[in-house]
């Protein structure tokens, strides 16, 4: 579904990392994009962005205030990030969209490995339902259907922690020795009803 059409998004720090994989979220979600960055070089590695969507890119940090005055003029403006402070300091490992029929899960999760070697799972423009006992886990699996029961089969799992929202973007912290080639979806897991909300099959960014 094309949330955003009609919107426009400006990115400072698009050309990697945080900053890229919500460029490219936008576009999924049909946002027109305007991407800065710091190396010219960076942003020409994307160019292949422009035959998904419309997109922007300019090299100097300066120019922000310009593209928004040309966001106002594309049309609304969806949304305006700063990740300069991120640049060059998060890596983005894997990603993956919500599917969920069910409960109607949607949103993007990544995981990102911060320069102290950290992993961070964070999920944005999320939406599940409200429902008791939520927890995000990483499976052993390639994907789950709704309503996939873990607790009455052998499917390893990472417990993540209790879900901190139905609704909106979020972090939580990945277990540094977790096995990401072996755990490759992320459930919204219901614990009392043993069942599955939601969930994204990771891939590689």
């Amino acid at each position: 579904m094309k949330t955003l059409e009609g919107k426009v998004a400006v990115i400072t720090g698009g050309s990697s990392g945080i900053g890229l994989a919500t460029a490219k979220l936008f576009q999924e979600v049909g946002a027109r994009v305007a991407i800065s960055g710091r190396n010219q070089k960076a942003l020409d590695a994307h160019r292949e962005l422009n035959t998904k969507g419309e997109i922007i890119m300019v090299c100097n940090i300066k120019t922000l205030l310009a593209l928004v005055a040309l966001a106002f003029t594309f049309g609304a403006l969806a949304y305006a990030q700063d990740n300069m402070k991120h640049e060059g300091k998060a890596k983005t490992l894997e990603t993956g969209s919500f599917h969920g029929k069910v409960h109607g899960t949607s949103g993007r999760a990544t995981i990102y490995q911060e320069a102290d070697g950290k992993l961070v799972l964070r999920l944005t423009n999320f939406k599940t339902s409200n429902g008791p006992d939520v927890h995000v886990i990483l499976i052993a699996a390639k994907d789950a259907d709704d309503n996939a029961n873990f607790l009455k089969s052998s499917t390893e799992r990472v417990e993540l922690g209790s879900l901190k929202g139905n609704e909106g973007d979020q972090n939580y912290e990945v277990p540094r020795d977790t096995d990401l080639s072996k755990f490759q979806t992320v459930s919204i897991y219901c614990e009392r009803f043993d069942a599955n909300f939601g969930a994204a099959p990771l891939e590689k960014f």
